[in-house]
C-alpha cells in the first residue's frame, strides 16, 4: 500500500499543500497515519477520498454539502445520480452548441447584404441565440427578487435606527417572511427529486421540502416508491403534471 506526504498528496491532485491541510481542520480528509513529530500520512484510500471531494466540488457542492453527502448511507448512489445529471446536462450543452454552431454557419452561408436585414430579423436571430435553460431562469428570477428584497430589509432598518420609526421595518419583515414561503414555492413547483435507492422521480409535499435538511444539488427526503430516507438530487421537473407526494 502506498503512502503520501500532504505534499506529495498535493502535487498528486494539483492542489496546494493548504487545500489539504484546510480539509483536514475541517474533518472532510483526515490522514490515515500521524507521526509523533506531526507527519501525516496519506494511503491510496484517502487519495481516492480526496479526488472524489475535488469532484464534487467541480460540480459546485459547497464543503458542507460534500460532507454530508459523503456520511450518508447511500454516499455512492447519490454520487451516481449527480454524475449522471451532470453528464446529461453536459451532453445538452454539447448537442446546443452543435446546433448553435450549424445554425451560425447556415446563417453566414446564407447571409444576404447587411443593408437588406431588418431589425426585426436581427431581433429574432438574437433571441434564438440567447435561449437560456429552463432551470437557470428560474434560479435567476429567485435570486433578483430576494436581492430586492434584501434592499427593502436594509433600507427599512436604516429608517428605523436614524428615525426610531420600527414600523416600517416589521412591515418588512412579515412581507419578507411571507415572500420567503412564496418564493419557495415557486421553486418547488419546477423541481422534481430523484432517489438514489431507487431512481424513482418525485414531488415530495411542500411540508416535507420545506423542513428537510438539504444543500444546492440535493435534499434530504423519504422516497414515496421504496420508503428510504436519502439525500435526493434535484432535477428540472419537466413533467408538469407530476403529483406532490
Amino acid at each position: 500500500m502506498s503512502e503520501y506526504t500532504t505534499g506529495e498528496l498535493a502535487k498528486m491532485t494539483q492542489v496546494s499543500v493548504r487545500t489539504i491541510q484546510y480539509y483536514d481542520k475541517k474533518n472532510l480528509l483526515k490522514p490515515s497515519e500521524i507521526y509523533a513529530n506531526g507527519k501525516r500520512i496519506y494511503t491510496d484510500a484517502d487519495l481516492n477520498k480526496l479526488k472524489l471531494i475535488l469532484l464534487l466540488k467541480n460540480l459546485g457542492l459547497s464543503l458542507k454539502a460534500i460532507k454530508e453527502i459523503l456520511k450518508s448511507d447511500n454516499s455512492m448512489e447519490v454520487l451516481d445520480l449527480l454524475l449522471e445529471q451532470q453528464l446529461k446536462a453536459t451532453k445538452l450543452q454539447v448537442k446546443n452548441s452543435k446546433n448553435q454552431i450549424k445554425m451560425i454557419e447556415n446563417i453566414k452561408h446564407n447571409l444576404p447584404q447587411i443593408n437588406q436585414i431588418s431589425l426585426r430579423t436581427i431581433d429574432d436571430i438574437d433571441n434564438i441565440m440567447n435561449n437560456k435553460k429552463a432551470l437557470r431562469k428560474v434560479h435567476m428570477k429567485m435570486v433578483i427578487t430576494g436581492l430586492l428584497m434584501d434592499v427593502a430589509e436594509i433600507g427599512s432598518l436604516v429608517w428605523g435606527i436614524k428615525k426610531n420609526q420600527w414600523v416600517p421595518f416589521i412591515i418588512v419583515m412579515l412581507m419578507a417572511v411571507i415572500f420567503a414561503i412564496w418564493i419557495f414555492k415557486y421553486y418547488f413547483n419546477k423541481v422534481n427529486y430523484i432517489c438514489p435507492n431507487c431512481n424513482y422521480e418525485f414531488r415530495p409535499t411542500f411540508k416535507a421540502a420545506f423542513f428537510s435538511n438539504h444543500n444546492p444539488r440535493t435534499r434530504k427526503l423519504v422516497c414515496p416508491n421504496c420508503g428510504q430516507k436519502n439525500y435526493c438530487v434535484e432535477v428540472y421537473a419537466e413533467k408538469s403534471n407530476l403529483k406532490s407526494i
